[in-house]
């Protein structure tokens, strides 16, 4: 039998053990650790903006384009489209299990950009995003204070420049996103009454901010060639773009040849506030920005988790007075409880063997063999799971749990 080859050379049989004890101890330290197997396809969002524009002008100015283009990228399964009143536009393209998530959006990209000249001017000023999308999400993080000066928009945009992009590094982090986006922005309320007295329409004062909110690149001084006297270079600085309520105001819309203006503050009321309103995030009936963290193909869940929870302990002592965070939903939670679950029931088999062999059999030398090929086969198949590509989740753990059963049998056997 296959069996007598080890029992007539006990040395190769513990030099056999020891490898694949070892092999099972590396792949234990490098395994990706997650909630759920690696099952779900692969996402990439296109996402624009419409200012203005309903959902069917959305539909035909910015998603008819995209869409035409973009279907039929390679390993596409198949796409949605959502276009808002709100004149937000979001494209999402699944591929199949598997395929490179980095490819996929370079794919992507690639499409986007051949469809951005059919684009109105007013969508590609803002901007196309092309980003990775994980459905693989590892925690929620809601961001509150106890002073009422710190609204939403306050904790949005202290939690967009102070701490996602520190979240962003975190080794087994695929992507940071707020969920509740509030970006401070410049607002501009038109007065349709003063503008039809004035004369004018929203695109006037639209046109005026264009030419006038400029960053310019004026040169310099002095610069070669020069005359043979010149001595010093100077580089011209202008004031740059506008950033002030009172700047944006002051902005001409429109000369009169007798010397008179009309500013933007003549025709409209200019402040400064979000440039979303839609999205609202409540913690215990506070105001709150929540973030979202997704986990990296790979990642290691509960090491990613620990080290996230750290840089916001890190974070929170430059937190304005007043401001916190909470974690508000943790998925590792249940993958530990897993883990704990399957060493509870491994040390309750080790006793079970201990028990049954040494009962039956009464000999302590003889309980000791069966004590020490249960953690062989049990470690040794981590290694065989890194190197299938499984990762250690809520399934395979309890599949573990369920073979501990089946080698604890054998070895009592």
């Amino acid at each position: 039998m296959f069996s007598g080859i080890f029992i007539d050379r006990p040395r190769l049989a513990v030099v056999i053990s020891l490898v694949i004890t070892i092999a099972g101890l590396v792949a234990m330290q490098q395994i990706p650790v997650a909630q759920f197997p690696n099952i779900v396809p692969p996402q990439v969002s296109v996402t624009a903006s419409y200012a203005g524009a309903s959902a069917e002008v959305v539909e035909a100015a910015v998603g008819q384009p995209l869409e035409s283009r973009v279907v039929g990228v390679d390993n596409m399964i198949y796409m949605k489209s959502t276009s808002g009143n709100d004149g937000s536009y979001a494209l999402t393209i699944t591929f199949a299990v598997g395929t490179n998530h980095d490819l996929n959006t370079v794919n992507v990209q690639n499409r986007v950009s051949l469809a951005e000249a059919q684009l109105p001017q007013e969508v590609r000023s803002q901007g196309i995003q092309v980003t990775k999308k994980s459905s693989a999400i590892l925690q929620l993080i809601a961001f509150t204070s106890s002073q009422e000066s710190h609204d939403q928009l306050f904790l949005s945009n202290y939690a967009t420049i102070n701490v996602i992009d520190r979240l962003k590094r975190v080794p087994g982090v695929g992507d940071v996103q707020l969920l509740t986006p509030s970006d401070y922005s410049m607002r501009i309320w038109v007065d349709p009454q003063r503008l039809a007295d004035f004369g004018m329409t929203p695109a006037d004062i639209i046109n005026a901010l264009r030419a006038q909110n400029i960053q310019a690149a004026i040169g310099r001084i002095g610069s070669q060639p020069a005359l043979p006297d010149q001595r010093f270079q100077l580089t011209v600085q202008t004031q740059g773009r506008l950033s002030s309520v009172e700047e944006f105001g002051n902005v001409v819309v429109r000369a009169d040849p007798g010397g008179s203006f009309v500013r933007v503050r003549d025709v409209a009321r200019v402040e400064l506030a979000a440039r979303l309103s839609e999205q609202q995030g409540r913690q215990d009936g506070s105001p709150a920005a929540v973030i979202g963290i997704y986990q990296a193909p790979g990642g290691n869940a509960i090491a990613s988790a620990e080290a996230v929870r750290g840089l916001l302990d890190e974070a929170k002592k430059q937190f304005p007075e007043g401001m916190d965070y909470k974690i508000t939903y943790d998925t590792t939670v249940f993958v530990a409880e897993s883990i704990h679950e399957v060493i509870k029931t491994l040390v309750e088999a080790f006793a079970l063997v201990v028990i049954v062999v040494f009962i039956f059999l009464g000999s302590l030398r003889a309980t000791i063999i069966p004590l020490i090929a249960v953690p062989v086969s049990l470690v040794g198949t981590f290694a065989v799971m890194m190197a299938m590509g499984y990762s250690a989740n809520t399934v395979s753990l309890l599949a573990l749990v369920l073979a501990i059963g089946i080698v604890v049998d054998d070895a009592i056997v």
